[in-house]
């Protein structure tokens, strides 16, 4: 009897203990650590980083307000500059954001993400009408339509984040920077909740 009030109670501390292992974050597993920590007076605690290039991206968005709400605070972007093609997609959110002076609104994210990523098919002209569309409706200016003046602001800010990219050495997106120095590994969960999860332990940490 004793033996199986035993045995039973080793199971018991068994399961206790797995079961706290995977609560807890693993280095390399859920995160790590960015190869120098960022310095910028404009990063939030929690910054998402993305591309509107990405179709990852476009479907992370709609997650985003999931996680604020489970997080209890915003989340920044940040539009990652890694290639040329990158770069220019960042202009437009940077215009969005320069001209807001916050991070764009769900709703505005998903119709730049629309904009971006527009079927092959699509012609210069539609892609031109979609992308002055998102601003114009919004009582905004198109960068397509900046004088010179803002493209100096708007290339200026670009630069910035641009240097902020190559200091990060992020290569993957989406992501989630925390504290400007950990980097949250997306594909090292499975549902919203752990990826909450994993961010509160980093903001913690």
């Amino acid at each position: 009897m004793k033996f199986k009030t035993l045995f039973c109670s080793l199971i018991l501390l068994f399961f206790i203990s797995a079961c706290s292992e995977t609560e807890i974050p693993v280095e390399g597993k859920q995160y790590q650590q960015l190869p120098k920590a960022l310095n910028s007076e404009q990063f939030a605690p929690i910054t998402e980083v993305f591309s509107l290039n990405c179709g990852h991206c476009r479907k992370m968005e709609n997650i985003i307000p999931v996680l604020q709400k489970m997080l209890g605070q915003d989340i920044a972007k940040m539009h990652i500059v890694f290639n040329p093609s990158a770069k220019i997609s960042a202009m437009f959110y940077y215009a969005a954001e320069l001209q807001t002076g916050n991070t764009p609104d769900h709703q505005f994210m998903l119709d730049l993400f629309s904009a971006t990523q527009m079927p092959k098919e699509s012609t210069q002209e539609q892609r031109i009408d979609a992308m002055n569309k998102v601003f114009t409706s919004r009582g905004l200016i198109s960068p397509l339509n900046y004088d010179e003046a803002q493209i100096n602001t708007l290339l200026k800010r670009v630069e910035e984040i641009t240097q902020l990219s190559v200091q990060s050495k992020i290569n993957a997106v989406p992501t989630f920077i925390v504290k400007g120095k950990y980097q949250v590994i997306t594909s090292g969960h499975d549902t919203t909740e752990k990826v909450a999860a994993t961010i509160k332990y980093l903001l913690e940490k």
